[in-house]
């Protein structure tokens, strides 16, 4: 054989083994369909827009949906998600990714990054948050939080996603679609590498900025962006072990263009963005419910029995009971109300340890919760239950007051029952809280 031949050939060989030792990775648990994923995520994204204000720039929102389609076409994006892009004007650095597709880049972000390869690398990193669903793996998990799953659940499951801003809410009520945990961000920085290796950019870009921030700005608003993206441990170094599955990096790899440099220019030139509220405000009318009836109704559903106030209503969507007052929901929160619901621990060797993992579970969705009453001895339905208390922020502004009761159902099941009122209006409701509790019928 020529072997002037064979060594083409070799490398050939070599590149692309070098090319399947790349990190697979597949989407988590999750109770979403991928078109439930798109339509969530449109409803999500109008409602995002009615409170963000975006850039109004021809030549910036034309290069930043060019940059998003040329790493668009490098993700593994089996499902499909149809990818597009625009401009926050807000000068903290930030960007996030709703499911199914849409991505926001906050100008803070594009004034701070020093090229295109590191813009590139946040906006290939969002990008692995979609097409690994974990905003909707997040919901799934999320299951044990404030209802929105259950609500939003429901919603989408009878095919009615356009329901979904008038149920859901506020965008912000909906952050728990954007909250990550450190695994699920070392997975969108494998994605990000991928992408920028593939695209001929330097693949450490991504890593070395988010590294840069965590340095540069501590103390600053930069802080938001990890509160909801954590930084994962050994960042740098999981990235540069991608890089060496990856194969060979050009050593005049593509880091910059002038188009880059020329929508920077534009994003500094921009007068400040106007303050605006983010609060959201309650839809419709936002009086308190009606003092809880000394009338009740019977709920039985998921081998619970119980009576509470016949001017509560319930909802039930799979395992997950809601149970609440007409103007108890607000955002797509329980403000007013009561969860019943089923975990499955993990490993728990009895309902003290079961008990705590929901309890870590509750406040992973719910950054504001905190215990005020620790896990204390009670009876439901003559079983030995647990009790704790919880201090959250509450849906209608100031703090609530969550009353969780646990009880072991099986070896590897736990029924758990929340109590939610705002903590001003708490004593109005305990003595309804009690009563439901003491007709509680478990099979």
């Amino acid at each position: 054989m020529n072997k002037a031949k064979l060594i083409p050939l070799l490398l050939v060989v070599f590149s692309m083994t070098l090319f399947a030792q790349r990190t697979k990775l597949r989407p988590g648990t999750n109770i979403f369909s991928p078109q439930q994923d798109i339509d969530l995520g449109r409803e999500v994204a109008k409602d995002a827009e009615r409170q963000l204000e975006l850039i109004n720039n021809g030549n910036a929102n034309t290069y930043i949906s060019a940059l998003g389609q040329r790493l668009a076409s490098k993700v593994p994006n089996e499902n499909k998600f149809p990818f597009y892009f625009k401009i926050v004007n807000d000068r903290s650095i930030n960007a996030f990714a709703l499911p199914g597709g849409p991505v926001y880049v906050h100008r803070g972000a594009i004034e701070a990054a020093d090229n295109e390869a590191q813009l590139a690398g946040v906006m290939g990193h969002e990008m692995g948050h979609v097409i690994l669903r974990h905003g909707t793996n997040q919901a799934t998990k999320a299951q044990v939080g404030q209802g929105a799953l259950g609500i939003l659940g429901a919603v989408l499951g009878n095919g009615a996603a356009g329901q979904i801003a008038a149920v859901g809410g506020g965008f912000l009520a909906n952050s728990v679609l954007l909250k990550y945990s450190r695994d699920a961000e070392s997975q969108a920085d494998l994605i990000g590498t991928q992408v920028l290796y593939d695209l001929g950019y330097d693949p450490k870009a991504m890593a070395e900025f988010f590294d840069k921030l965590a340095k540069e700005h501590k103390g600053t608003k930069t802080e938001e962006f990890f509160s909801n993206h954590p930084i994962p441990e050994n960042r740098v170094t999981k990235v540069n072990a991608e890089i060496k599955k990856l194969g060979p990096v050009s050593p005049t790899p593509r880091t910059d263009s002038p188009d880059f440099q020329e929508v920077k220019r534009i994003m500094l030139s921009l007068p400040e963005p106007a303050k605006r509220d983010t609060k959201v405000a309650p839809p419709g009318n936002s009086k308190a419910p009606a003092a809880p009836s000394a009338r009740t109704i019977e709920f039985n559903s998921n081998g619970v029995r119980l009576r509470h106030p016949d001017n509560w209503k319930s909802s039930v969507q799979g395992t997950h009971a809601t149970i609440a007052p007409d103007d108890g929901i607000i955002n797509g929160n329980l403000a007013y109300g009561m969860i019943v619901d089923v975990f499955q621990p993990q490993g728990a060797a009895d309902l003290d340890q079961a008990s705590a993992q929901l309890l870590n579970q509750l406040k992973q969705g719910n950054a504001g919760m905190q215990t005020t009453r620790s896990r204390v001895q009670t009876k439901l339905d003559g079983r030995p239950a647990l009790l704790a208390e919880l201090s959250n922020d509450s849906p209608i502004g100031g703090k609530e007051s969550d009353v969780v009761i646990t009880v072991l159902r099986s070896s590897n099941e736990v029924m758990y029952f929340v109590m939610v009122a705002p903590a001003k209006d708490f004593p109005q409701y305990r003595n309804a809280f009690n009563q439901v509790l003491d007709s509680v019928r478990l099979r």
